[in-house]
């Protein structure tokens, strides 16, 4: 059976996209436990199925069902995670912890972008975006957010003062 090289597509997909992500994770083996995988060498898929958990270092992949699609050749994959919700974290290498979690979140490698439908939310450090679905170009460092009919078509972003400043606005407020 062809799994490792199936594995070694999924391992190359999903470490990628965050370039500041903990480098330690890299160097870690890639765990996917499911209840179902199906690979098709031919092909050039790999599905796994019910209950999926990716592990790799501090990166998790927590989802319903993963789809490997390396049709298009190396460097060309689509890596799709699906979930009620899927969700996605990692732990930075500054420390930070980065969440995103929707219904589906969609990894193409030749672009370096990230799609989340469905219920989308992005988390890092203190701030957070929600829409029906957000779009990150990793290359670029830009974000594109779209809300659905339900939320009247609008996009929520939080920002949450960090620690940091916190803690100055209280050494200045003592005399």
């Amino acid at each position: 059976m062809r799994l490792v090289p199936s594995l070694a597509l999924l391992t190359v997909a999903f470490v990628q996209p965050f370039s500041h992500a903990g480098q330690d994770d890299f160097l870690q083996d890639l765990k996917v436990v499911a209840q179902k995988q199906f690979v098709d060498g031919k092909n050039k898929t790999s599905v796994f199925q019910n209950d999926v958990l990716i592990t790799q270092g501090s990166l998790t992949i927590d989802a319903d069902e993963v789809e490997v699609i390396a049709t298009f050749g190396e460097g060309k994959e689509v890596i799709i995670a699906r979930g009620a919700p899927a969700i996605y974290t990692q732990k930075l290498d500054d420390g930070s912890d980065v969440k995103a979690q929707a219904n589906e979140i969609r990894y193409e490698r030749e672009t370096r972008t990230i799609t989340l439908t469905g219920g989308a939310e992005l988390q890092q450090n203190s701030s957070m975006v929600t829409g029906d679905s957000i779009v990150f170009d990793i290359e670029k460092e830009q974000l594109i957010a779209e809300g659905s009919e339900e939320n009247d078509g609008r996009v929520t972003t939080i920002f949450r003062p960090d620690a940091t400043n916190s803690d100055k606005k209280d050494e200045q407020e003592q005399p």
